[in-house]
């Protein structure tokens, strides 16, 4: 009798939780296997079997010890997120919504043109900075992404192309973190997860094959050039600050004067001189999309090395703003090419299933109760500021 007690006294005790690999760089996987007692280049072979092979069983990974599996295996695992659906839109764009642990859902979302293929990573649960033009702010916000819950979504992306099987093409060219949430208040599992991606013995993606976009985190983006090089882009959207404070409220605390030099401080700090930051601008009908605007923006930018992206709105569910029209935004694209600039009009991809720019929302377990509010606010009906003119 004594005995049955004891047992079951051992067995109620809570296991230890193992240590997920999937979101260790190459660094960090070689300090856990010293602190086992390992050799540290058992990293490179296990970020070969996860990221280049594909492979998330231990038993599995054939060029390890049978007793260093056995060992791992006591200790850690690699665990992905689970794939609640996966929807493709009649031009061809991939969506996926996913679920994290806590039973919040991201969405990431595939692009593919002739030349490349451009996997858009959500970075947290939500986002905190609210913009009021983009779906996902209306969310709310729960949490920010583990690394490995960011570096899963492309593991998943490259596995449902078929992309680790043997000598088959890269599907996946180039990853944005422009997903759901802000990267750089994310700013460590995003740093993590981008070193897997640029990786030569996981993902091996160049650094300009990897864009991180911000809405303007200044102290953040002061130090990413300390630890990555990656591209930027900044998420823009307003000529001034007075429209910027309505349409991304982080403006209020860290103004375009502030978000531009530090952008020019990164481009500055780039191992090359050729590289440009790219301004993401989101044009909406008679809100941001008129010809003095364009002119402030030309004057905002001159000491900026960059390149600007015209993004025309993409509606959501409750959202009063409109779509620029084509007659706006070719003139506003036609003024600022004439100042100089190289300009770009994104082509709305995936607006079907609701995967184009602004549109991602997921299903997010909402700490910050804006999912109420914003619901409030619509039953309310308040009308959208309008720039006359």
């Amino acid at each position: 009798m004594s005995q049955s007690v004891e047992v079951t006294a051992v067995n109620d005790q809570p296991q230890q939780a193992k240590t997920n690999l999937l979101g260790f760089s190459a660094s960090k996987l070689g300090d856990f296997f010293e602190q086992i007692g390992e050799k540290r280049f058992r990293a490179t072979q296990i970020i070969k079997w996860i990221h280049q092979m594909g492979e998330v069983d231990l038993d599995k990974m054939t060029n390890l010890s049978k007793d260093l599996r056995e060992k791992l295996k006591g200790i850690a695992e690699v665990t992905l997120p689970e794939v609640v659906s996966c929807q493709d839109s009649t031009d061809g764009t991939r969506k996926w919504l996913i679920k994290v642990d806590g039973g919040s859902c991201i969405e990431m979302v595939y692009i593919p043109e002739r030349e490349r293929g451009t996997l858009c990573v959500s970075s947290q649960i939500g986002c905190a900075l609210d913009c009021s033009f983009c779906a996902t702010g209306k969310q709310g916000f729960n949490r920010d992404l583990t690394a490995a819950e960011i570096i899963g979504q492309l593991w998943i992306a490259a596995d449902s192309f078929g992309q680790f099987e043997h000598k088959a093409p890269r599907r996946v060219t180039n990853v944005v973190m422009m997903g759901m949430g802000e990267p750089l208040m994310n700013f460590d599992n995003v740093v993590d997860a981008m070193n897997i991606m640029l990786e030569d013995n996981a993902y091996g993606l160049s650094k300009r094959r990897v864009t991180l976009s911000t809405a303007g985190v200044v102290p953040a983006l002061d130090k990413l050039a300390d630890v990555s090089d990656v591209s930027l882009a900044i998420s823009l959207h307003a000529p001034n600050d007075e429209l910027r404070n309505e349409l991304v409220p982080i403006n209020r605390k860290y103004n375009l004067k502030e978000f531009i030099r530090s952008a020019a401080d990164y481009i500055d700090r780039m191992p090359d001189n050729r590289r440009k930051a790219t301004v993401e601008y989101t044009l909406m009908d008679q809100v941001n999309d008129r010809v003095e605007h364009a002119t402030e923006l030309a004057e905002l930018l001159k000491d900026l090395p960059c390149k600007i992206n015209l993004i025309p709105f993409n509606p959501f569910p409750g959202s009063e703003y409109k779509r620029v029209s084509n007659n706006q935004l070719n003139r506003f694209r036609d003024i600022l090419a004439n100042e100089g600039y190289t300009v770009t009009v994104r082509t709305t991809r995936g607006d079907d299933i609701a995967a184009a720019c602004g549109q991602l929302a997921g299903e997010v377990n909402d700490r910050t109760k804006r999912q109420e509010r914003y619901k409030r606010k619509l039953d309310e009906a308040q009308p959208v500021k309008i720039i006359e003119g």
